[in-house]
C-alpha cells in the first residue's frame, strides 16, 4: 500500500494532501494510493456549489462548514479555482478564504486549479473527493470555478447541486436555461439583503414551474441567504440533506455513484489507450509515423487510418 494512502486512512491530513498532490501531478504512486483507498470510500455526501462570479459562493461554503461542524459532521472542502497562466496553480488559495477552519481537525480545505479543464472542475476533483471520503469526512463541499454551458460536471459528481446567484441578475437568469439551470437541485439567491431579491426569487420559481415535475420527483426549492451574516444557511443545509433523503428513499443515491464510476472508468480507458498509441514510450512509433505520413500525403483517409491504428491495440 502507498505510504500516503496508509497514513491518510489513519487520519493524517498531511498525507491526504500529499496523496492529492501526487494525483494532480500524475505520479504513479497516486494511482497506487487510489487503488488502496477505493474500498474505504463511497459513504460521503457530496454537495456541489456553483454559480456566477459575485454570487458569494466562497462565503456560502464557509458558512455551510460552520453549520455542519456544529452538527458534528466532518467536512471536506474542495475549492476549484482558475489556474495561474504562469505556474498552473490555483489563483486563489484555500487558506486565504477559510483561515478560521485551519486548526479544526474536523475540516479539510483544499484549493485545486482547473489547469484548463472545462466543466468547472479540476481534472482530479473526483479523486480528491474519494481521498477525503476514505479519510472519514462525511460531507464534502465542492465549490466550482464558475457557471455556464460547460459548468455541468459538478452535477455529475455531486449528489446535490446548489446553484447560487446574486439578486439583480435580470436577463442573466434567463441565460441560465442554456447552462446549468436544468441540473440544479437547490437554488439560492444569496445577498438577499440587496435590491432585486424578490424579483430574482420570483423569476427562478417561475422558470422551475415550467421545468415540469412528475409525481414523486424532487422539485428544486428557491432559498434566500445572506451568507456574510450567516442567515439562511441552516435552512440551506437542511434542504441539502432533505434532497439526500429523497435520493436514498428513491434508490437513486447508490445509482448516482455507479454512473459516475462508470464515467470515470470510460475516461480512464480513453486516456490509457491514447497514451499507449501516442505516448512517449509507444512501441509502434515507426508504424504510427508512416501512417501519419500517408495521412499527410492524402494516401489514406482519417477514418481508415484510425481503424488501422485501433486494430493494433
Amino acid at each position: 500500500m502507498s505510504i500516503y494512502a496508509e497514513q491518510a486512512l489513519a487520519g493524517s491530513k498531511l498525507a491526504g494532501s500529499r496523496l492529492i498532490r501526487q494525483l494532480e501531478e500524475g505520479d504513479p504512486q497516486g494511482v497506487l494510493g487510489m487503488k488502496a483507498i477505493y474500498a474505504h470510500a463511497g459513504r460521503a455526501f457530496i454537495v456541489g456549489v456553483t454559480g456566477p462570479p459575485g454570487a458569494g459562493k466562497s462565503t456560502l461554503v464557509d458558512q455551510m462548514v460552520v453549520v455542519l461542524r456544529v452538527r458534528g459532521h466532518r467536512v471536506g472542502v474542495l475549492a476549484v479555482d482558475p489556474s495561474s497562466p504562469f505556474t498552473g496553480g490555483a489563483v486563489l488559495g484555500d487558506r486565504i478564504r477559510m483561515q478560521r477552519h485551519a486548526l479544526d481537525e474536523g475540516v479539510f480545505v483544499r484549493s485545486m486549479a482547473t489547469r484548463g479543464q472545462l466543466g468547472g472542475l479540476a481534472r482530479t476533483t473526483r479523486e480528491a473527493a474519494l481521498v477525503l471520503d476514505a479519510m472519514g469526512f462525511d460531507v464534502i463541499l465542492i465549490e466550482t470555478v464558475g457557471v455556464g454551458q460547460d459548468e455541468v460536471d459538478v452535477a455529475e459528481l455531486a449528489h446535490t447541486t446548489v446553484v447560487a446567484s446574486p439578486p439583480g441578475m435580470g436577463d442573466d437568469i434567463q441565460a441560465m436555461k442554456s447552462g446549468i439551470f436544468e441540473i440544479g437541485d437547490v437554488f439560492v439567491v444569496n445577498k438577499a439583503d440587496h435590491p432585486g431579491t424578490d424579483e430574482a426569487v420570483a423569476q427562478l420559481r417561475g422558470m422551475l414551474g415550467m421545468r415540469g415535475c412528475a409525481e414523486g420527483d424532487w422539485l428544486p426549492p428557491v432559498l434566500r441567504t445572506i451568507a456574510s451574516a450567516g442567515e439562511g444557511i441552516a435552512e440551506l443545509v437542511d434542504t441539502c440533506f432533505a434532497h439526500r433523503h429523497h435520493l436514498s428513499d428513491s434508490g437513486l443515491f447508490a445509482g448516482h455513484m455507479f454512473r459516475w464510476e462508470l464515467h470515470v472508468f470510460k475516461e480512464l480507458v480513453k486516456e490509457m489507450t491514447f497514451d499507449k498509441l501516442f505516448g512517449t514510450h509507444n512501441e509502434n512509433s515507426r508504424e504510427l509515423e508512416l501512417l501519419v505520413q500517408k495521412l499527410k500525403a492524402r494516401k489514406i483517409d482519417p477514418y481508415s487510418a484510425a481503424e488501422s491504428l485501433v486494430q493494433r491495440v
